[in-house]
């Protein structure tokens, strides 16, 4: 297959009111063909995103903006463009563009298109039906800062007991009390 992939790298800036540095990233195969909304689907993926049904929002360089326009009941910005129906093919290489998800909590990423084109079989080692993030790095935070289960994401529950592997059964050494 030929170099006609493009490479992707997205790197998470802010979100939930905070800013990240070292910013965590990953770095996704895209086919031109596939639209911006597949995009912003694989890189909710790849970031931990599980409550999906939020309001994306794409913003170009030149300022042009892309959304699920249909999900705004007739509010999108004006002069959006649907991005169920736009393709990445509209990118040139060295690109930089934003991402954001959910408008409320506003986790933002800065996108930048590779200069050179891949081979998505000889990069990602199968040919991929949607866009894929094939690299990455740093520690990826909840969607709603929690950080365990029974958490409310407000800093208010208590943490639980430190007890690693107590709780565990014994089918590993060092499991069970």
């Amino acid at each position: 297959m030929a170099r006609s992939w493009l490479s992707i790298r997205v790197e998470l800036v802010s979100g939930h009111g905070e800013a990240f540095w070292p910013r965590p990233g990953r770095v996704f195969a895209a086919a031109r063909s596939h639209t911006f909304a597949q995009l912003g689907e694989a890189i909710d993926v790849a970031f931990a995103r599980w409550d999906m049904g939020h309001l994306h929002m794409f913003t170009l360089d030149g300022g042009t903006c892309l959304t699920h326009t249909a999900m705004w009941d007739g509010e999108a910005p004006d002069g959006a463009l649907d991005s169920d129906l736009t393709n990445l093919s509209r990118l040139k290489s060295g690109e930089r563009f934003a991402y954001v998800f959910d408008m409320g909590d506003d986790w933002t990423h800065i996108c930048t298109v590779g200069e050179e084109r891949i081979d998505p079989v000889e990069t990602v080692g199968v040919m991929p039906g949607r866009p894929v993030p094939y690299w990455g790095w740093g520690d990826i935070p909840d969607q709603y800062a929690r950080r365990w289960d029974g958490d409310d994401g407000e800093m208010s529950a208590p943490k639980p007991p430190d007890s690693p592997f107590s709780d565990l059964p014994p089918i590993l050494p060092g499991w069970g009390g």
